[in-house]
């Protein structure tokens, strides 16, 4: 059995323990009061206790260390033997409507099943004998019938008492009253007249009715009268007035008064008021219409609304404010009303009694009003008694604490009896609030009462003892499923009955005994708590109640499921209206459960509308308007958890254009443009763009005239004479540009003398003894007033004349004749108009017009480098020959001929090389060698080129020829093919020859020995003999001449594979070692042929066919299908063709292009030949191998492949 020491404090009502009690064998004899020196000493003796066990007692406190249950909010199942308990009752002061029943609530619930009956006004109050009575059946609750008879014949006190074997329980005094509207008494109001600025109290003194009216004031137009600082209603329907004004004048003040229960309204009659102005009254300090004087007194009761006003008159209207004298206001629980002159406090307790100021100020001074606030209280419970279940032979205490000021009076009654009229009973003893029920015996069970009084009302509860032995049961559902999500708190009940109360121990998994501890907690009502369930958590858990009277157990079962959670938070969108928002909302859940996903917007549904699309993990608001700005969460639901997030969908757009232009600050050149913003939709405005419109030179043409910041909303603007000025302003923002806002009023500046001279003067001549002068003419708001011209100067400089002057309308050029040829004049365009001239134009060189070049380069000379490559030198022109800008000199060269007399004349084109600025030799490259080349050298200047020089020849040295035209292989046999070339179509010299070089290529794609043979120029073809049958040879081939060798042409070509074995390999054949050999093979072939023919009969594969498959006939091996290629001669590593070959039908191989080298065999370009022309390197790029690894071949063995294997 589970026991706890308790403290025990104060038995006058201000103890600890809030409970009862059982005090297993505990007899009443043992206890003896003592008082000894003013202290209160409670001694508990116990024959069969060691030693004594002391309280002490100080004055009003009494320490208690015992043992004791907890049985606080302890069921007893209906099934069993318990007294009537009240389940519900009518509140204690009942105002009923006239017009409907009366309906006195009384249910209680016990076994066996209560009975009821009622009292009122102190006496039994007979309800079969009354038939307007009626008793609902299984119940105490009456229905009064009042239709036909005067309510006021049921108004009284009813109490209610629920009664059977095992006690009586009663219910609280129910007092009936009625409610009432009464009417307004009769009165005549007198017309009021008030002086203009003085205070006015209109006084409403409605009915007292039942309950109290709500008061209001309206004209006759059932119009509420407007309230405000300077009138106000006061909290007992007053009408204050801080001062009259005119506009107070009216015949209809009506005061209203609510009934709330019959929802009647009662009018007071009409008051009218004059205010009059003849003689108002001036300004003056406050004072206070309410309350009056300096101080006032408020009581307020404990747990209800503080009211406390403060209403000012004065002129100016007062302002009022509160503070409380040596404390602060309880700020969340203070409320100001009726402009604050009204200060309210709600569940007022004892700490808010003190001295509260109100102060009213006005600019003439102040007033101040001190209420006295004391708070008193009703009784109200620090603990009530609660039902106690003891078993045979038990000690309880009931305890009643309550609290009050004045301090409550306490009382016992048992089954509704004073517990000083009740039988006598030693077992029982009163200590005040404390009731000690000591050894209890079955049929001793009783409801006590205990009732706490004082002027201000009374408490009263109902606590039965009830006397049983029962066995423990559980009343928890058997195999129940707590689902809980991981770090929550897990709660897994155990509800149980038993007396004497059974004691709870739980298990997990039938076997680990649970103690309380840091990770579990196990409640007094059994209940087991896990601070943070984890997922190892999870199990079955059983519950075992057991007391003296047997055992029970119970099986409940936990899952711990993973949280909910939102993976990433709604990210702020902003959204250009009219565009597409996306929120998306990824959530990882457990698997177990189904997440439900709720899109709000603002805390609110999702308007009803096609262009909000909510997918699996995502809103789409499509088309965004102004309205879909809001904040908008993503709700992920399950059966256990949720989880949440929100983000702002701001929605932006171009601001609306500028409004309300204006024009001040006007002067000759600036004026001050002012504007108020349009709405910027929420992206800021970055900058304002100011443009005009010239209404007399360029109307409907708006033109960007200056820019000023989005922060500001004013512009100084610089002017020119001589415009009509209409501005405009446009709005920029991240969106883009606002529409331009409506134009501002014309502004037109004066005319004046032009402010600058046309800009882009020039002068140059077009045609011989012409100068042209030319300008950017000035635009109409450039011209600053009418009459707008030219005048346009110009002199030879460097020669002492005066300017030729012209003036010039309306054109933007002036032609200048007889002018000497290519001669520099200074030049000078001024502007004026009918107001003056413009400034001091600036001088500006130019020069007449040119002419072709005089004279022609002379001394040309040219300096051979080499075959490609030659030099031209020439003697310069002189300049004043040039007649112009030089530009340059040309160099024509072209081909003649080649000096090899065999090679074929063809028609050369003419090159031209320039060569800018004043030189004297350029340099001529990719001359051709050998050749016969002509030259001639021309001067240029911006009018075209001047008479060429005479021409000259050169020639240009040998150089090393181009390659062969073609290297083909023809006939190609066992051991031999020929080679057929022709000659290069560039011999750059006398060709002395070619050079061959050619090397066998094995198997495995390496080099062999390189062999080199030299032919004469008249040599183009050769047959090569000895080579080795299926074998492919790489062939390289170049010209040469008397400067060295040019480049060379490559081939490759295989030889033809030789299907018997040769006669010159007899001698061979006949030696010993090679009949073994091929003996050794024979019997091989056999063994492997039978192990294929076995294999072939039971369906499977051999692994001889790859084999076979390679020693196949060249001629007739078809190509793979993967690549086309022939299967013997492949990469043994990709399996890819060599590079650049191909197939021809005749058994062949070619490269694609003629000009292979050795390089593109190498690896990176690095293969060489050695000095004795054998090739370093290997074929494929791949690791040089000694002598054996060369030797190897990729093929199967063979007689024939062995012979054939180069060494």
């Amino acid at each position: 059995m589970h026991h706890q020491p308790c403290l025990l404090v104060d038995w006058g009502g201000h103890g600890e323990c809030a409970w009862g009690y059982a005090l297993p064998g505990v007899d009443p004899d043992a206890f003896t009061l003592l008082t000894t020196l003013g202290k209160k000493v409670l001694t508990m003796m116990h024959p069969t206790m060691d030693r004594n066990w002391k309280w002490v007692l100080n004055f009003r406190a009494v320490i208690l260390m015992l043992l004791c249950h907890m049985t606080s909010a302890l069921e007893v199942p209906l099934d069993l033997p318990q007294p009537p308990t009240i389940t519900l009752q009518t509140p204690k002061d009942y105002i009923f409507d006239p017009r409907e029943n009366i309906v006195i609530h009384c249910e209680a619930k016990g076994k066996p099943k209560p009975s009821f009956s009622w009292t009122r006004n102190g006496t039994h109050f007979d309800v079969e004998k009354d038939s307007k009575v009626l008793m609902k059946p299984g119940s105490g609750t009456l229905i009064i019938d009042i239709s036909e008879e005067k309510a006021e014949a049921y108004e009284g006190t009813y109490q209610c008492t629920a009664h059977n074997e095992h006690g009586t329980a009663i219910s609280n005094n129910i007092v009936i009253r009625q409610s009432r509207s009464p009417l307004w008494s009769k009165e005549r109001n007198e017309a009021i007249t008030v002086q203009m600025g003085l205070s006015l109290v209109l006084q409403c003194r409605p009915p007292a009715g039942l309950p109290p009216p709500v008061i209001f004031w309206m004209d006759n137009n059932f119009q509420r009268l407007p309230l405000d600082k300077r009138v106000s209603q006061a909290l007992n329907g007053d009408l204050y007035f801080s001062s009259v004004l005119p506009e107070d004048t009216r015949s209809d003040y009506i005061c209203y008064a609510r009934f709330p229960h019959t929802q009647t309204i009662q009018q007071k009659q009409p008051i009218s008021v004059t205010v009059l102005t003849n003689s108002p009254e001036g300004e003056r300090r406050p004072g206070f219409m309410l309350p009056l004087g300096p101080t006032s007194t408020k009581m307020v009761l404990r747990g209800e609304t503080l009211e406390l006003e403060c209403i000012a008159e004065g002129l100016p209207t007062p302002e009022i404010s509160w503070q409380k004298d040596g404390g602060e206001l309880p700020s969340s629980r203070v409320y100001f009303h009726n402009f604050k002159k009204t200060l309210k406090i709600s569940n007022v307790n004892e700490d808010d009694a003190g001295d509260y100021r109100c102060t009213a100020t006005n600019n003439m001074g102040t007033a101040q009003h001190v209420i006295k606030v004391t708070v008193k209280a009703a009784p109200f419970w620090v603990s009530a008694p609660r039902n106690l279940i003891l078993a045979p032979n038990e000690t309880g205490i009931l305890t009643c604490r309550v609290n009050g000021e004045p301090k409550p009076k306490i009382t016992w009654f048992v089954n509704g009896v004073p517990i000083e009229n009740a039988p006598e009973d030693h077992t029982r003893k009163v200590e005040d609030d404390t009731m000690i029920l000591s050894s209890v015996q079955s049929g001793s069970s009783a409801v006590y009462q205990c009732n706490a009084s004082n002027e201000f009302g009374y408490l009263m509860a109902n606590a039965f003892v009830n006397v049983l032995a029962q066995p423990p049961r559980v009343l928890t559902p058997p195999n129940q499923v707590y689902q809980v999500i991981t770090n929550n708190s897990a709660l897994l009940h155990c509800s149980s009955f038993g007396s004497p109360i059974p004691t709870i121990t739980w298990f997990k998994d039938s076997q680990t005994s649970i103690k309380n501890g840091d990770l579990y907690v196990i409640h007094e009502n059994g209940t087991l708590e896990i601070h943070v369930a984890q997922p190892l958590n999870s199990g079955n858990y059983t519950c075992i109640a057991t007391n003296n009277l047997g055992i029970t157990e119970n099986h409940v079962y936990l899952e711990v499921k993973e949280p909910t959670r939102i993976l990433k938070q709604l990210e702020y969108k902003v959204v250009q209206r009219g565009m597409n928002a996306v929120f998306e909302c990824k959530v990882k859940h457990d698997p177990s459960l189904i997440p439900t996903m709720t899109w709000l917007k603002d805390n609110g549904e999702l308007p009803d509308d096609e262009r909000f699309e909510v997918g699996t993990d995502s809103l789409t608001i499509k088309d965004v308007t102004d309205e879909d700005e809001a904040t908008y969460t993503c709700i992920m639901n399950t059966t256990l958890d949720q989880d949440s997030a929100s983000a702002m969908l701001t929605v932006i757009e171009k601001p609306d254009p500028p409004t309300d232009l204006e024009l001040t600050d006007q002067k000759e050149r600036s004026v001050q443009l002012t504007w108020i913003p349009g709405d910027e939709h929420n992206s800021p405005i970055q900058k304002f763009i100011i443009q005009y419109e010239d209404l007399l030179h360029q109307p409907g043409v708006w033109i960007n005239l200056t820019e000023v910041p989005g922060t500001s909303t004013t512009a100084q603007l610089n002017l020119s004479p001589y415009v009509y000025y209409s501005f405009r302003v446009l709005a920029l923002n991240q969106v883009g540009y606002s529409q331009p806002s409506l134009p501002s009023h014309q502004y037109r500046t004066n005319p004046a003398a032009p402010d600058e001279n046309p800009s882009g003067v020039r002068g140059v001549g077009t045609e011989p003894g012409t100068l042209v002068i030319s300008w950017t003419p000035l635009t109409g708001f450039q011209s600053n007033g009418p009459g707008l011209q030219y005048v346009v100067q110009w002199r030879q400089k460097d020669v002492e004349e005066a300017w030729s002057s012209k003036n010039v309308v309306n054109a933007s050029q002036f032609v200048v004749t007889g002018t000497p040829t290519f001669v520099p004049y200074e030049i000078k365009v001024q502007a004026s108009n009918d107001y003056g001239s413009g400034p001091e134009a600036e001088v500006v060189t130019g020069y007449s017009a040119e002419d072709l070049p005089l004279s022609a380069p002379d001394s040309v000379q040219i300096i051979v480098h080499n075959g490609t490559l030659a030099e031209v030198h020439w003697e310069p022109v002189l300049s004043n020959s040039v007649r112009g800008k030089l530009k340059g000199y040309k160099v024509y060269y072209r081909r003649e001929r080649g000096l090899l007399e065999a090679e074929e004349e063809t028609d050369q084109k003419e090159q031209v090389l320039l060569f800018s600025g004043n030189h004297s030799k350029g340099r001529l490259p990719g001359l051709q060698p050998y050749s016969l080349y002509s030259v001639f050298v021309t001067v240029l200047n911006s009018k075209g080129e001047g008479l060429p020089s005479p021409s000259k020849t050169f020639e240009t040295p040998e150089g090393v020829p181009g390659p062969p035209s073609f290297l083909n292989v023809i006939h190609p046999s066992l051991d031999s093919l020929t080679l057929v070339w022709g000659p290069p179509l560039n011999h750059n010299g006398r060709l002395i020859g070619y050079t061959l070089k050619y090397q066998p290529v094995n198997s495995t794609s390496e080099l062999g020995p390189v062999k080199i043979m030299t032919f004469l120029a008249n040599e183009t073809t050769i047959n090569l003999g000895n080579l080795n049958s299926n074998m492919l040879y790489k062939f390289y081939l170049n010209a040469k001449t008397i400067k060295g060798s040019g480049p060379m042409v490559t081939e490759e070509a295989f030889t033809v594979m030789n299907t018997t074995v040769p006669s010159r390999q007899v001698d061979i054949a006949t030696q010993g070692w090679f009949i073994g050999l091929m003996c050794a093979m024979a019997l091989l072939i056999l063994v492997l042929l039978i192990v294929c023919f076995i294999k072939r009969n039971k369906g499977g594969k051999y692994p001889v066919k790859e084999k076979e498959d390679a020693h196949q006939d060249p001629e007739i091996q078809p190509m793979k299908e993967d690549d086309g290629t022939f299967g013997e001669y492949s990469d043994t590593e990709d399996h890819k063709p060599l590079k650049g070959s191909r197939t021809p039908s005749n058994g062949t191989v070619r490269r694609d292009e003629s000009d292979d080298s050795l390089v593109d065999y190498g690896e990176g370009g690095d293969g060489q030949f050695n000095e004795d022309g054998s090739f370093i390197g290997q074929y494929s790029g791949k690791k040089e191998k000694d002598t054996h690894e060369g030797n190897e071949s990729s093929e199967a063995p063979s007689p024939v492949n062995a012979m054939n294997s180069f060494v």
